[in-house]
């Protein structure tokens, strides 16, 4: 596997690190063709109860390698849109749609489809040091990895469009206050808050966390009626597994639930 970008795995949490710290973790097609392939080993890797992707020196992601995209486009929009844009839409769709907890240790700059990547994953945390940025409308066109739609959904149609449009950077203050990511914590500290979250996480039955991210991420952009449609069926889920009835019984029984994955 390609060491553009790490893998450990550790008590469970799998962390990814990006690893182009000389290129700013800027996404080409190697390093979004390396995670994609990482993601499918640890979604089948049942050891595996979450993931942290973080990045390898000062910067989480500075966005797309725009040297790369700079010679696809220059190929015409057929092509931009099937080896740019597409690549780019789908990994954010991968990362929004992962089963299992997937959360952004922003270390550093997380820019363009760094801050996409942000915008796409479950959770996120980030050093007091990071800053997030759309500047892609500085090049010339709109963010092309979900950026137009998902930055609006989750800070507000006002607010999004005032990054979309001016480009300005804000702070990782700023993202906490408008809700592009949960917390700020000191630079040294960004790794276990997240590992701490991870564990938060993990320590509840593995079958309601992936209902409960499945609802959301499905329901989220549908009608109330059809969310609840939605909602149900993941509740559906749940109703035989082992833990679920464990989880009831401890309840009734007033002791501390014994959950084991099934």
């Amino acid at each position: 596997m390609s060491q553009v970008v790490l893998c450990q795995v550790a008590d469970g949490v799998a962390i990814l690190t990006l690893n182009r710290p000389d290129k700013l973790n800027a996404l080409d097609h190697a390093v979004i063709d390396t995670l994609m392939a990482l993601l499918d080993g640890l979604e089948a890797d049942d050891a595996v109860g979450a993931v942290i992707v973080t990045g390898a020196g000062r910067a989480f992601c500075a966005g797309a390698d725009i040297a790369e995209f700079a010679d696809i486009v220059a190929q015409g929009t057929r092509v931009a849109l099937r080896d740019f844009v597409r690549k780019g839409q789908h990994l954010t769709a991968r990362l929004e749609n992962f089963p299992k907890p997937i959360i952004a240790a922003v270390n550093g700059l997380a820019l363009g489809g760094g801050c996409e990547i942000v915008e796409a994953m479950h959770l996120a945390v980030a050093s007091a040091e990071a800053s997030f940025g759309k500047p892609e409308i500085k090049l010339g066109f709109p963010p092309p990895f979900g950026g137009t739609q998902r930055l609006p959904r989750l800070v507000g149609r006002k607010r999004g469009l005032e990054m979309l449009l001016t480009g300005d950077a804000i702070s990782a203050w700023r993202a906490e206050q408008i809700g592009l990511i949960n917390a700020v914590v000191p630079a040294d500290h960004v790794m276990e808050a997240a590992d701490d979250l991870a564990r938060r996480i993990m320590a509840k039955p593995a079958a309601a966390v992936a209902a409960t991210i499945g609802a959301v991420t499905r329901g989220l952009n549908l009608s109330i009626d059809e969310g609840l449609a939605v909602e149900a069926a993941h509740f559906g889920l749940v109703v035989p597994t082992d833990d679920f009835r464990e989880g009831i019984q401890a309840f009734l029984e007033k002791r501390p639930a014994r959950f084991t994955g099934r």
